[in-house]
C-alpha cells in the first residue's frame, strides 16, 4: 500500500500529541520491537556525529525495550530529572516523503519544542528536523527509526525523549 502524505503526517502529529500529554504507553505503541531513537552530537559548528555506536550521541536508544526502559526510570520517581514533568508542546510540520520502498519510508519534518520546566519557573525552545524512518505492520504505520537533529546552539537545561 502506497503511504499518503496526511497518514505520514497524521503519524507524526499523534506521537507529538502523545508525547504532550505524557502519554508514554500509547507512544510507545508506535514504535517497531527493533527501533533506533537518536540525537546525534555536534562535532563541530558545521557537521554532526554520523554512528552512534563509536561517536557522542546527545541520545540514543536501540530497541523499543530501551525506550521502555527510560519511561520507567520516568513514571518511577527516582529519576532527578523526570521527578517534576514539565509542560512541553511539540509543533511538527513541513512533513515531507523523502522516499518509499515497499512498506518502508523515509519522512523528514521540522520541530519546535516549547518547554517549561515547571522547578525553575524557565520556558525554552528547542527546534529542528526529524528523519523518521516508517514502516507498514499489520495495516498501520509504525516509526522504526527517528533522528532527531538539534539544531540549538546551547542546551539550557536537560533534553530528554519528551522534551524534543
Amino acid at each position: 500500500m502506497t503511504a499518503t502524505l496526511p497518514d505520514i503526517q497524521a503519524l507524526l502529529w499523534r506521537e507529538a500529541l502523545l508525547l504532550d500529554r505524557g502519554d508514554f504507553p500509547a507512544w510507545l505503541g508506535l514504535y517497531t520491537p527493533d527501533c533506533m531513537f537518536w540525537m546525534p552530537a555536534w562535532r563541530d559548528d558545521g557537521a554532526q556525529t554520523t554512528d552512534p555506536d563509536c561517536e557522542l550521541s546527545l541520545i540514543y536508544y536501540r530497541g523499543r525495550r530501551n525506550l521502555e526502559d527510560r519511561i520507567r526510570r520516568i513514571q518511577s520517581g527516582l529519576s532527578v530529572a523526570s521527578n517534576v514533568m514539565p509542560r512541553v508542546s511539540h509543533m511538527v510540520g513541513n512533513v515531507m516523503i523523502e522516499s518509499e520502498t515497499g512498506d518502508c519510508v523515509q519522512a523528514s519534518s521540522a520541530f519546535t519544542t516549547h518547554v517549561h520546566d515547571v522547578r525553575t519557573g524557565r520556558a525554552h525552545v528547542f527546534f529542528g528536523r526529524y528523519e523518521h524512518a516508517l514502516v507498514r505492520q499489520n495495516e498501520q504505520w509504525l516509526i522504526a527509526g527517528k533522528t532527531i537533529r538539534l539544531m540549538n546552539d546551547v542546551i539550557p537545561t536537560l533534553l530528554d525523549i519528551y522534551s524534543i
